[in-house]
């Protein structure tokens, strides 16, 4: 069995990915075929290795489609490269994208107001006609119709090209056979009087339908097109935590080279400050590394020989050396961005409403039209004569492929979008495309990690107990405060920061010397204080144990030889994390913690706070299976989350939510991104999210009960009871009716209270 990842040129719709994915499928030697639409790839699985991209190309190029095969790169620089590259290309159509928008939209805006003024003045009497005379009107549209039906709108000709040629149909085919019939329509009764007068046609024509419809669905496709872009992000930011050179022992001498000429068994040196290039085994040397890319926590890590260090991490203080095991696609940065390329690439459940019924609406609407215009000429022509016939057979033809003309489908999600975006971003809810607040609506189950989340991700002083009587805790403080203000490591910062919170002054130190893996000391007047870990034995005193339970880091405060307290020290639950989880519950969802950190700690934090379960002790690379378990079980899940370590659980939930406060891997690998790091947002984007799906559901409906009444109308089905035959005027007004409930429909938003 093969897997093989390619790029998708020409998809831009769910009906695109659905007719790519069939055809696909039934190619022999395919046993899956799996398209992606926001990241536009397709993965397939191969029985036979002899099939070749050509051969796929000659199936999909009469589509309109074409696949690249994406090959692995065997170094970063090649992956930058190649990521680099997709970019500008999807730069450079979002540019052209963006050209049609803004000449298209601005027209059809006016064009919309005029029409509905022209409807309004034959409706309601007390509405003045327009100024400009119809016959005028009629050649001003006919000429930015036709710049718009056969420049701005020619991928929706593509489309009808594509259906004619293939029987493919997609949205680009529905909008442009509406578009272009009433265009065609419109151009002939215009250009040609006679042919009016012989069909005894009404001077009505659809321009204007046209120049609208097609100005609305540019600008739908481009705000698609725009949250698209953000898909590659992540990765590029995971690809750029990579260091670019190594420092080396070779054949005796310290060399530079790049980081993909690093080998399995090379001696690596690792500086102050500097980045960790692969991982490996520390030979020499004791240091504090930062591994919060990774683990998310911020403490950093004291490692001494024998202790694994992880590529990408940074080296906070200390000189050592260690050993290469694992180098390229083998490093554990390595692994987390493979998976969140899979989690990313994956199929989404999601599909559009609009273009999954597409292919069928499309050839349905036709097989109407068609139907009708041969019942008016056939049976009609019996009993009206064939004038009459034929000019009601052109506009029920034309009646119904104006009715079924899908402004307000095209408008239904947009507008609900557009409007719903804003209000979240108006709350401090940057919510990235329409998939990720669409999926929210669903969510039974919400997974928090635990640091920077439900924490605030920093270390604070948070107990400071005295072992002697005459020692105070104040002054406990002062001695540790006094020694650790000689020192880097982030542990000692907190004390100092403790001290200074206090307003303590410090004390002068001499013969100030760090104890490798152990801690710090040095001579305050003629006392000797030591700040240390707590050594084996101490590790059963009462306190020590019941703190070090709750997942604290516990230092011990010696003086001349004597322990004379303990500093405790832990990252602190976030003031709002109790009312948010409470929020969740009230909304009748589940909530997890999903946390790399001990059991111990977990669940102090989570009973703090109430959550219903807690996932403790899980590394990295399995926080992401962690939530594929969840959804195997039927959960739709919801992952926020900040530290790069969540990325792939980010990418692998249904939707990943970052806060702000995190890192920028987090926030690209998410849908939504929460500003200010406040996690009550999480409830108010879950309402958000809720109400848009609702008023998205009623646009739909509104768009397509006046397609469900308004063909049989077009079509003439009154005209056998009471000799009405629904005028394409009425036909555009309904059009125009069902834009307009879509539109208001969607600005109620607006008052919606999160």
């Amino acid at each position: 069995m093969t897997t093989r990842t390619y790029t998708v040129k020409g998809m831009h719709c769910a009906s695109c990915a659905a007719i790519i994915t069939k055809k696909l499928s039934k190619v022999e030697g395919i046993r899956e075929a799996n398209v992606n639409l926001a990241t536009e790839t397709a993965k397939l699985e191969f029985d036979n290795n002899a099939l070749t991209g050509e051969a796929l190309n000659e199936l999909l190029n009469k589509y309109g489609y074409s696949l690249e095969l994406e090959q692995p790169p065997e170094a970063m620089a090649t992956a930058v490269a190649d990521s680099a590259k997709k970019r500008e290309e999807k730069e450079r159509e979002l540019r052209t994208q963006l050209r049609k928008v803004q000449f298209a939209l601005p027209v059809a805006l006016v064009v919309f107001l005029l029409m509905m003024w022209d409807i309004g003045s034959m409706v309601i009497h007390v509405i003045p006609h327009l100024p400009i005379s119809m016959e005028i009107m009629n050649i001003i549209f006919m000429v930015i119709s036709t710049w718009m039906v056969f420049r701005t709108g020619s991928p929706f000709l593509h489309g009808v090209v594509m259906f004619i040629r293939s029987g493919a149909a997609s949205m680009d085919t529905l909008i442009g056979i509406g578009t272009l019939s009433a265009y065609l329509y419109s151009a002939l009764i215009t250009l040609i009087p006679s042919v009016k007068e012989f069909l005894h046609a009404p001077d009505s024509t659809y321009f204007d339908v046209t120049i609208v419809v097609i100005g609305f669905v540019l600008l739908g496709k481009y705000l698609e097109a725009r949250s698209k872009m953000k898909t590659g992000e992540a990765i590029e930011k995971l690809i750029g935590l990579q260091a670019k050179s190594a420092l080396v022992k070779r054949e005796g001498k310290e060399i530079a080279i790049a980081v993909e000429a690093v080998r399995k068994g090379d001696t690596v040196i690792i500086k102050p400050g500097a980045k960790i290039p692969v991982d490996g085994i520390m030979t020499e040397g004791y240091s504090s590394i930062d591994e919060s890319m990774v683990t998310g926590e911020p403490i950093p890590v004291d490692k001494k020989p024998g202790d694994k260090v992880i590529g990408g991490t940074i080296n906070k203080q200390g000189y050592f050396t260690f050993i290469a095991s694992n180098v390229g696609s083998e490093t554990v940065l390595a692994r987390i961005i493979r998976m969140v390329e899979e989690a990313q690439g994956s199929k989404a459940p999601i599909q559009n409403i609009a273009d999954k019924v597409a292919g069928i609406f499309v050839p349905v609407v036709l097989l109407l039209a068609l139907l009708t215009f041969t019942l008016w000429l056939s049976v009609g022509s019996s009993y009206l004569g064939f004038s009459v016939a034929l000019s009601y057979a052109i506009m029920g033809f034309v009646g119904i492929l104006v009715i079924a003309c899908p402004c307000a489908l095209g408008l239904a999600t947009p507008t609900a979008i557009i409007v719903g975006i804003g209000k979240g971003a108006e709350y401090g809810i940057l919510i990235r495309n329409a998939e990720s607040l669409e999926k929210l609506s669903s969510i039974d189950t919400v997974v928090f990690d635990k640091t920077g989340t439900i924490t605030t991700g920093t270390p604070e002083v948070t107990d400071i107990t005295t072992l002697q009587e005459e020692t105070s805790a104040t002054s406990l403080l002062q001695l540790a405060a006094s020694v650790e203000n000689r020192s880097e490591h982030p542990l000692a910062r907190a004390i100092v920061d403790a001290a200074g919170k206090e307003k303590l002054t410090l004390s002068n130190v001499t013969d100030f010397e760090a104890l490798d893996g152990m801690g710090v000391s040095a001579m305050i007047g003629n006392s000797a204080v030591k700040v240390r870990k707590p050594v084996e034995a101490e590790k059963n005193i009462p306190e020590v144990k019941r703190l070090q339970d709750q997942g604290k880091t516990v230092v011990m405060i010696e003086e001349n030889g004597i322990t004379t307290g303990l500093i405790a020290l832990s990252d602190t639950v976030k003031e709002e994390a109790k009312e948010a989880v409470a929020e969740l519950h009230r909304k009748g969802l589940k909530v997890i913690m999903l946390t790399g950190d001990n059991r111990s700690a977990a669940n102090y934090m989570a009973k703090q706070v109430g959550i219903d379960e807690v996932i403790a002790e899980v590394l990295p690379q399995e926080k992401a299976q962690k939530i594929r378990e969840l959804q195997k079980t039927g959960k739709k899940v919801a992952m926020a989350g900040d530290g790069i370590n969540d990325a792939p659980a980010l990418a692998q939930a249904d939707v990943g939510i970052a806060m702000a406060t995190g890192t920028d891997v987090a926030m690209e690998s998410a849908g939504i991104t929460l500003l200010k790091g406040d996690i009550r947002k999480v409830a108010q984007a879950i309402t958000l999210s809720r109400s848009t799906m609702r008023v998205i559901r009623q646009n739909l409906f509104w768009a397509f009960i006046y397609n469900i009444i308004g063909i049989p109308l077009a079509a003439g089905a009154l005209y056998p009871f009471w000799g009405i035959v629904l005028n394409p005027v009425f036909s555009g007004l309904a059009m125009a009716g069902s834009s307009v409930s879509v539109v208001s429909n969607s600005l109620r938003l607006k008052t919606k209270k999160l």
